[in-house]
């Protein structure tokens, strides 16, 4: 059987309609979008297309949507814009226990360095936060609330509007990370009632490197970067056409297809979950029954270390992720799993497992297939699993 990649929440193979929508901006049309001769006004028609099209999407106004290098940017400049913007008056955030280190590090950066109290949203179990928690959280002092929509490792999703009703109530702007979940559940920035959204290209088959802000009209952020009037002033720096055109036409095939790819995934994730663990003993699910992007399928499989079995199911040609493809090679347990209370010998045996357009249920037999032997033989290495069996 040819190579099996389960890691769609790393990245994504780019779909050829992309491919094909973006190789004009690459050859002939190469323009700034910033010039104002002919060549410039093609590619600011194609930009302002591109912005057109993914506010449809998420039913914003174009003019609310700046385009980015990627989620990483796009959560940086919420979170850091919004706390410069505001320092003079409100030095507090908060953000959820299980971020994306795109969101947790620029926090955690402005409450080490710069002096601004920062405090972690909790989750339960199955990694859901609490509006009632959130509300126990705010201060007079807080500037922003930032908890992600879907989460990368495990697939939760949260209830955001139950959320962003707290923060309204207090006055407190709130900003979402929502790369892991556009393309894939309803995105609406109206019913979530979020005042800032991140997202990005490579998660729903478009390139690498376009991405995209919210920022709802009214809202003030301070810049991060300065020389030039792209992006109104907020995200300076030369448009990559190309991959903005391509961000949006992959967002536009994920919108037309998402309900479709929901259920055939959802129904391929229960395949997998129920005939695994009929297949391996003592095997712990991470992810969420329900409320959750059916393509993740976070285990654990105590007494085997995820590194080990990714890189066995690798020479099996099976690609899986133990987490973030950010924090790869960490040595750490999983921080998301960790703030859901998994003990510290399920989370350093937990293994991501992350569908896409192309998986088959003819793969995720074969991943039946080869993963019980290499659990056996891991776990007949490990004295304290063999002892605990004992």
């Amino acid at each position: 059987m040819e190579p099996i990649y389960l890691d769609h929440n790393a990245t994504t193979p780019v779909d050829p309609a992309v491919v094909e929508a973006m190789l004009p901006f690459l050859n002939e049309g190469y323009g700034n979008a910033s010039s104002v001769h002919m060549f410039g006004r093609d590619a600011k028609v194609a930009l302002e297309q591109a912005r057109e099209t993914i506010a449809g999407v998420i039913n914003c106004e174009p003019s609310e949507l700046y385009f980015t290098s990627g989620g990483t940017e796009s959560d940086n400049i919420a979170v850091l814009g919004t706390a410069y913007q505001y320092r003079k008056k409100k030095t507090h955030l908060v953000g959820g226990a299980t971020e994306h280190h795109a969101v947790i590090e620029p926090a955690e950066h402005l409450h080490h360095h710069e002096g601004f109290g920062l405090d972690l949203l909790p989750v339960d179990s199955e990694g859901f936060a609490s509006a009632t928690e959130l509300a126990k959280l705010i201060t007079d002092h807080t500037c922003l609330v930032s908890i992600m929509h879907g989460n990368n490792e495990t697939g939760s999703v949260q209830d955001i509007a139950a959320l962003t009703a707290v923060t309204r109530e207090r006055g407190v702007l709130f900003h979402t990370d929502a790369v892991q979940s556009i393309g894939k559940v309803e995105v609406d920035v109206k019913q979530l009632g979020v005042d800032m959204l991140s997202l990005t290209g490579h998660k729903i088959y478009g390139p690498k490197g376009s991405g995209a802000l919210f920022i709802r009209q009214g809202v003030k952020i301070a810049p991060l970067f300065y020389g030039g009037a792209h992006e109104k002033k907020r995200r300076p720096g030369t448009e990559n056409v190309a991959g903005i055109v391509g961000l949006a036409k992959a967002l536009e095939i994920a919108e037309k297809q998402r309900e479709s790819d929901f259920t055939r995934l959802s129904e391929l994730a229960d395949y997998f979950i129920e005939k695994i663990t009929t297949a391996v003993p003592d095997i712990y699910l991470n992810s969420p029954r329900t409320r959750r992007i059916p393509q993740t399928i976070n285990l654990s499989f105590p007494g085997a270390e995820g590194e080990s079995i990714i890189l066995s199911l690798d020479l099996k040609g099976v690609a899986a992720s133990s987490g973030s493809a950010c924090t790869s090679g960490a040595t750490e347990p999983s921080h998301v799993l960790t703030a859901m209370g998994v003990p510290l010998e399920r989370g350093q045996a937990a293994v991501r497992f992350s569908m896409g357009r192309v998986t088959t249920r003819e793969h995720m037999d074969y991943v039946i297939e080869v993963l019980p032997p290499i659990i056996e033989r891991l776990r007949a290495m490990s004295p304290t699993y063999r002892q605990s069996q004992a």
